[in-house]
């Protein structure tokens, strides 16, 4: 599989995993009504989920994970 291509799939996951949790508990535990759950999950979900990219160096294709809770870039592959 091509490395850009699992990137984004991990991302995607990511992000989609974070939304369906937090728009749960906001559903659940605020005052929250229509449309402003979703909102603030996907804004949340967008701020918190790691960020995955895939570049080219000249030891070849490499995949690395930027997340707020991390201080430092983490190689995955």
């Amino acid at each position: 599989m091509n490395l850009k291509v699992k990137a984004f799939i991990l991302q995607l996951i990511s992000f989609a995993t974070l939304f369906i949790i937090v728009r749960f508990v906001l559903a659940s535990y605020t005052n929250l009504e229509g449309m402003w759950i979703s909102v603030t999950a996907f804004v949340i979900g967008t701020i918190a989920a790691p960020q995955f990219q895939s570049v080219k160096s000249k030891d070849g294709d490499k995949l690395f994970m930027k997340w707020i809770f991390m201080k430092d870039v983490k190689e995955i592959k």
